[in-house]
């Protein structure tokens, strides 16, 4: 099943033609992509005795984020051996994780604001949490997984590596847009193995990240058990689940985002995100701020 978030409504997805939930439910489910995760598995349930022959084309530049509100997100940095050792870094004896804020998700084709310094690219495969999960064994993670989206973990590296340890990866990772998601929500039955997936990053035409998820360290399943030990994960919430080597930042020379590049990002079995940037036109943060400002 293929979900997707269509100017602010739920539709789902068959053969690049979608339905309106809402409409053909009765009103049975809302329309609002967020509130579904909460009715997963009744949803689901549903969602097989959906009739497509009504179906209108789905209309690309009119998608959004599939999970436009999620309550906690989740990342997981140095999550394959290769960005480890491009990072300088030893593998992890468990998973690293910090956090992106809400308010960065953006759209699969949004123009993103730029906010000057070092801006990177890390793709992901994002899983969607469907069902409340605490304490889950290993062998039971998938069960909390809704679906997966396709995710990238844009981040401005100069705010991100500010500052004494831990540094400011929340903050550097959560400038407005930089959460983009989609462009859909697709079942983990969809796929021919959910475990290997491939995802891939191409810069202005050169392909810069490619690799397949079995090579994470800590597979999704992994994850969740270990998330759900610290704190309660919620329906809708999201696990960007780590980036392959190729990273700009440790390129040398650097390849960074300019706000002349198109950043194309794709998953198998999922498909293809496209963002532009803009620059702001203000400052960069860490210029506003010095330490005789501290005290006021």
């Amino acid at each position: 099943m293929r979900v997707a978030n269509q100017s602010g409504r739920l539709i789902l997805v068959a053969d690049g033609r979608g339905v309106d939930v809402e409409t053909v439910s009765a009103g049975r489910f809302p329309a609002d992509p967020q509130q579904i995760f909460e009715r997963w598995d009744e949803f689901v349930s549903w969602a097989r005795t959906v009739d497509f022959s009504n179906a209108a084309s789905v209309i690309e530049s009119e998608l959004h984020a599939p999970v436009p509100r999620p309550g906690q997100i989740f990342a997981v940095g140095v999550n394959y051996a290769d960005h480890v050792e491009e990072s300088g870094l030893e593998l992890p004896d468990a998973p690293f994780v910090f956090t992106k804020f809400p308010a960065a998700i953006a759209g699969p084709y949004d123009t993103i604001e730029h906010p000057g310094g070092s801006v990177d690219f890390e793709v992901e495969l994002v899983a969607v949490i469907g069902k409340h999960a605490r304490h889950v064994p290993v062998s039971q993670g998938w069960d909390h997984v809704a679906g997966l989206t396709l995710g990238q973990d844009l981040s401005e590296r100069e705010l991100q590596l500010s500052g004494p340890p831990p540094q400011q990866f929340a903050l550097g990772k959560s400038f407005t847009g930089f959460a983009p998601i989609g462009p859909v929500l697709v079942t983990p039955d969809e796929f021919a193995d959910r475990d290997d997936v491939e995802v891939s990053t191409v810069l202005s035409g050169e392909l810069m990240q490619k690799s397949r998820t079995r090579h994470l360290i800590f597979p999704i399943p992994v994850l969740v058990s270990y998330l759900s030990s610290i704190v309660p994960l919620r329906p809708g919430d999201l696990i960007f689940t780590g980036t392959p080597a190729g990273i700009g930042f440790t390129r040398e020379p650097k390849r960074l985002i300019g706000t002349d590049d198109e950043l194309v990002s794709r998953a198998e079995g999922i498909g293809e995100m496209r963002h532009r940037f803009v620059a702001t036109g203000r400052p960069h943060p860490l210029t506003t701020v010095s330490r005789s400002t501290h005290h006021v």
